[in-house]
């Protein structure tokens, strides 16, 4: 069996993505639970130097979906600035990259396979294939930032497990 593209990305996206929906959802149900406001979140960090769950959540959309159509158009760029959003902005945000990653054809992502991409990061541009900037830059920073995203909301006493990082797995039925 031959995995595409399409194979090694979208599915992969779609299940994180779904997770990171479902963990936003217990962390705003938590913080109506304690009486927080959720947009408390929207700025916490889990040290002072990095940047803020808002960046994390806009970094998982933008290495997911915003990867996706890099691939397509050639061009990639960092997320916009997150000091814009709410925490319901921050939820909509994964629930559209999910919602519009799921009409992505096979056929429209593998027709990438050796297209060049530019990730444009300032003055700089770190020049790609479609499918090496999905598989060792987009990937690593998605699952990153969702990683992340997940260790704030532990560490503001949000109770979530495993699963709920790893969401529904494609298991053999």
């Amino acid at each position: 069996m031959s995995l595409s593209l399409y194979d090694l990305t979208v599915p992969n996206y779609l299940q994180t993505l779904a997770a990171v929906s479902g963990f936003l959802k217990k962390g705003a149900a938590f913080c109506e639970e304690q009486g927080i406001d959720p947009d408390e979140i929207v700025q916490a960090r889990i040290v002072d130097d990095m940047l803020p769950f808002s960046f994390q959540i806009a970094s998982i959309a933008q290495h997911s979906l915003g990867a996706v159509e890099a691939a397509q158009s050639g061009t990639a760029q960092p997320p916009r600035d997150p000091g814009t959003y709410t925490y319901a902005d921050l939820q909509k945000l994964v629930d559209d990259a999910q919602a519009d990653l799921e009409k992505v054809t096979p056929d429209a992502l593998n027709a990438c396979e050796g297209k060049d991409v530019i990730f444009h990061l300032g003055k700089h541009q770190l020049p790609f294939t479609a499918e090496n900037f999905l598989l060792s830059f987009a990937f690593p920073n998605f699952y990153f930032h969702a990683t992340t995203a997940y260790d704030i909301l532990r560490a503001r006493g949000v109770k979530l497990g495993k699963v709920d990082f790893l969401g529904r797995m494609r298991m053999k039925m």
